[in-house]
C-alpha cells in the first residue's frame, strides 16, 4: 500500500488520482469515477469531488493509497 501525505485539509478524489499517477488525465479521473471503478474506504463511492482526508484508502486498479 503506497501513502500520500497531505498538505492542507482534504484533497478531491479526481485530483488523488491524477497526482498518484492512476490517470492520464483528469477526464479519465473523472470517467473512472463516474464507471464505479474507484473504492473509498473499501465502498464504491461516485463522487468525483469527494473530499478525501487524512486516515481515507483509496483503492483503483490494483492500488491503494492510505491518506497520512
Amino acid at each position: 500500500m503506497q501513502t500520500f501525505t497531505l498538505k492542507g485539509e482534504f484533497i478531491q478524489m479526481i485530483q488523488l488520482l491524477k497526482v498518484m499517477n492512476w490517470v492520464e488525465h483528469g477526464a479519465m479521473a473523472q470517467w473512472v469515477v463516474e464507471e464505479g471503478l474507484v473504492k473509498y474506504n473499501g465502498e464504491v463511492d461516485l463522487r468525483k469531488r469527494l473530499k478525501v482526508k487524512v486516515g481515507d484508502i483509496v483503492e483503483f486498479d490494483g492500488n491503494k493509497v492510505k491518506i497520512i
